[in-house]
């Protein structure tokens, strides 16, 4: 009897339908494995049923071997469809990171390879040189002739075995470094040929995201095509760091690390010494010998252990022979180090600019390095460590990279601006002398100064033109025109309160605003000096003096239509928070943490400009060491109010000027103050003081006061505002001396087409009238004055015709227009505020900061 093949039982299941699931699972298996057998095309096979045991295991073991033979076939074309799909998708993503990436030319690519490094260079305006940035490396180049063979071999032995072997990448290396940083297993070598390297370092920079390395990758193709092993070799010596020199210098080039270390040239150096400054690159601060200060590790064994890896890996290359790697292993080289050294510190001259300059340009640079990566600021910002990451490689480029950094600084009027704080810094208010605990516990003296910041600014452009960061930088090198953050005091009224009321037609110029007791479930604010008016002041007179009550009413009013927060920070101020926005308080500078004079200046141009706002800039632009521009300033203008609010606002400031608050700079100023326009602003106590003047073309604002950092509490004195405003003063003065055409002063401000005008009553603001009040008909009309408005027109007189106030304010004020008496007058005498109210007002209400309690 013949037994049947596996075909001939699979057709007869097939002819029995069986009934169930698993006979059904079954049958369908089976129908699988008959597919899968005709498909990897299993032999016809018979096996005879007298068929020897023999016959029947080899039978099977002929079926098997033929299975897994099929098997093996058939994934080895699936590996290759896919592996050449993987090739395709990985060429194609090659090409699209490398695709928008200009690729340097020959002679391009000679001058970055070989450039040594340069710290940059800042100018004032007008390519007026400041001086170069501070640098802590130092390097020189040689020719490949002046450096020992010893180190060519060192070198190529433990950074690139197949130097002279490879076509500027090593594809098994890139592979093998790849699959580590993607799977993160295995220890990452880096990949990187000495070609690699110096690309990364003279071409790119140290950031390892895949597009860099495609680039890397690409370049080092082309620089091994087309420069010869020897040159790849000269300018990757002269451009590797080697750690640290006796001195504490950070250390570039193989001259610079053999006289650093061991005060020899790199031509003299013998095999260990060599092998130690090869070793130093894969980790210079590890490796290094010595300190930041120039003092010799306590233990530089890291560095020993590594040079003996370097002469091992020499001995293997045959570079060297087993006689000369034994003795340079022996060899006692720490009796070779150079004892410390002092490191001749460089001068910083302009303290205050170059600090702000160096800063503002790693900020420039370090965002065109996380961009080009694909980043944004958001995420950035969002990690730690990558965006130190990206200071740093900023940092490294300016020091090294030879950029020249063009500022908006005027040298003439920043040198005019520092004389003015230099002579008069000392009248702005009383040094004391304290002690403090300094950090280590020690009880030290402390001197404690009144400083001033300063800042001016084109309205238009937004460049700064000069500043003041401070009294002295080597006393203190905070820069307090841009770094410090304090209440704006009433100076933020304009910006807040008046600009945002006239935008939104809640007022014109001689709208009346209630100044009356008012309690905002208890925050109680009072005008300067604890007093009320207890009279309807026009809106000009309220900014004009500065009354306190007036402009909270106002605001209050403002907010109810929506925040104002739309308007700061279209002006530039984006320090305050959703609590200084929530609370009445703001209208008069109360904040959390307040403003900086800088952004203040940028905010009041907007004013002077016709109600757009152009962003403040300190940088200008910023070209390569052969002169590329790789950033260039464009301005960027935001339209924050019309051009009707912004004339109208600035024609309410001049009356500060002329006869408000500020009216004695008229009289102390140089140039005609006729298109001067400003404001003036305490914060409670006097803990600040301001003013912040523009004409048509700049502004000028200066802040004064304490630091407080020691846990002091000094305040200014009650004639802080005088005295700043004489310091403004004599600072426009002598900007004006430096260069009359900076300032602008005859330059007139035109009056737009937008702003609207009415002959309103002077004692309601309003249009002339009949009106019903308390049951009886009273014509409202009087003494008329002229009101601007931003494209509308009053109504005719209310009852209720101001901002603010009760309806008992209202019902006196007609009581006494009726009865003929002065109703412009004050109500209730204008008296000082009792003391049982004054107290109130030391407890603010519900999220009010203190700090607005009193400002003029």
């Amino acid at each position: 009897m013949m037994l049947k093949d596996h075909r001939s039982r699979t057709d007869q299941r097939q002819q029995r339908r069986p009934d169930g699931f698993f006979p059904r699972l079954v049958q369908l298996l089976g129908r699988i494995w008959h597919y899968i057998k005709r498909r990897l095309s299993f032999p016809d096979v018979i096996l005879k049923e007298t068929a020897t045991t023999k016959e029947t295991i080899f039978y099977y073991l002929d079926i098997s071997i033929s299975v897994a033979r099929s098997l093996l076939l058939h994934l080895l074309s699936f590996g290759l469809v896919v592996g050449a799909l993987g090739l395709g998708l990985g060429l194609g993503y090659f090409a699209a990171l490398i695709s928008h990436d200009n690729i340097p030319n020959y002679t391009t690519m000679k001058r970055e390879i070989n450039s040594n490094y340069e710290a940059s260079n800042l100018y004032f305006a007008n390519d007026v040189r400041l001086g170069s940035m501070r640098t802590n490396l130092v390097s020189q180049s040689v020719s490949i002739n002046q450096i020992s063979p010893n180190l060519t071999k060192a070198i190529t032995s433990t950074e690139d075995q197949y130097f002279y072997q490879h076509k500027g990448i090593v594809p098994k290396s890139v592979f093998r470094a790849l699959l580590s940083s993607l799977t993160g297993i295995g220890v990452q070598t880096g990949g990187s040929t000495l070609t690699q390297q110096l690309v990364k370092m003279q071409i790119l920079n140290s950031e390892t995201t895949f597009k860099r390395k495609a680039t890397e990758i690409l370049l080092a193709l082309r620089v091994d095509k087309y420069f010869s092993k020897t040159e790849i070799l000269q300018a990757y010596l002269n451009a590797a760091t080697f750690g640290r020199n006796n001195k504490g210098q950070n250390v570039a080039g193989v001259e610079e690390a053999a006289e650093g270390l061991f005060g020899v040239h790199a031509s003299q150096v013998n095999v260990a010494q060599a092998a130690f400054i090869a070793g130093l690159p894969q980790s210079p601060s590890v490796y290094t010998p010595y300190t930041n200060t120039g003092k010799l590790k306590k233990n530089i064994e890291y560095g020993l252990e590594r040079k003996d890896v370097v002469l091992f890996r020499m001995y293997r290359d045959n570079k060297i022979s087993y006689k000369t790697y034994q003795a340079a292993k022996k060899y006692d080289l720490t009796k070779d180090f150079l004892p410390k050294a002092n490191n001749p510190q460089q001068s910083v001259k302009y303290g205050y600019v170059y600090n702000l300059l160096t800063q503002q340009a790693k900020g420039i640079i370090k965002k065109q390095l996380y961009q080009a990566d694909g980043l944004t600021a958001a995420k950035v910002n969002k990690d730690g460590a990558l965006s130190e990451q990206y200071d740093e490689q900023a940092e490294q480029l300016l020091a090294n990279r030879g950029y020249h950094i063009y500022s908006t600084i005027n040298k003439p009027i920043y040198n005019a601006m520092q004389q003015v704080v230099k002579q008069q810094g000392s009248t702005l208010g009383q040094t004391y002398y304290d002690t403090a605990t300094d950090a280590s516990g020690n009880i030290v003296k402390v001197k404690e100064q009144v400083q001033n910041g300063s800042v001016l600014l084109n309205n238009q452009t937004g460049a700064i033109l000069g500043f003041i960061g401070g009294r002295s930088y080597s006393s203190s090198q905070l820069n307090h025109a841009f770094d410090t953050m304090r209440s704006p005091g009433s100076s933020i009224k304009p910006l807040a309160v008046y600009a945002p009321a006239i935008e939104r037609k809640i007022i014109g110029s001689e709208t009346k605003l209630a100044d009356f007791k008012v309690n905002f479930n208890g925050y109680k604010p009072t005008d300067y000096g604890s007093t009320i008016q207890n009279r309807f002041i026009n809106a000009r007179e309220a900014l004009k003096y500065s009354y306190n009550i007036p402009a909270v009413n106002l605001y209050n009013e403002v907010r109810n239509q929506g925040s104002v927060k739309p308007y700061l920070e279209k002006m530039g101020i984006t320090s305050l928070t959703a609590n200084d926005y929530k609370n009445l308080g703001l209208a008069l500078g109360g904040t959390d943490y307040g403003v900086t004079v800088a952004d203040a200046a940028s905010a009041y141009s907007t004013l002077s400009n016709g109600g757009t706002h152009t962003d403040s800039y300190v940088i200008d632009k910023i070209t390569d060491a052969n002169g590329k521009v790789v950033y260039q300033h464009k301005a960027k203008s935001t339209k924050v109010f019309s051009a009707a609010t912004a004339y109208i606002t600035s024609n309410m400031m001049h009356s500060v000027v002329s006869s408000g608050t500020a009216s004695q700079i008229p009289g102390e100023t140089v140039f005609d103050t006729t298109n001067l326009v400003g404001k003036t602003g305490t914060s409670n106590d006097n803990r600040d003081s301001w003013f912040v003047g523009s004409t048509p073309t700049v502004t000028l604002a200066t802040w004064t006061g304490y630091d407080n950092y020691n846990g002091s509490s000094y305040n200014l004195t009650d004639s802080s505002s005088e005295i700043t405003n004489q310091f403004w003063s004599n600072l426009a003065n002598a900007v004006y001396n430096a260069d009359s055409s900076v300032m602008g002063t005859t330059k007139t401000r035109k009056r737009p087409s937008g702003v609207t005008t009415a002959s309103v009553v002077k004692s309601t603001g309003q249009l002339p009238g009949q009106l019903t009040v308390a049951g009886q008909s009273v014509f409202a009309s009087g003494t008329k004055t002229t009101s601007y408005y931003a494209g509308w027109s009053p109504s005719k007189t209310k009852e209720k015709f101001g901002i603010g106030g009760s309806t008992s304010n209202y019902s006196t004020f007609w009581k006494n227009y009726i009865n003929g008496n002065n109703a412009d007058g004050a109500l209730y005498g204008g008296e000082v505020i009792p003391d049982e109210y004054t107290e109130g007002n030391t407890t603010t209400g519900i999220g009010q900061s203190t700090a607005a309690t009193t400002t003029n």
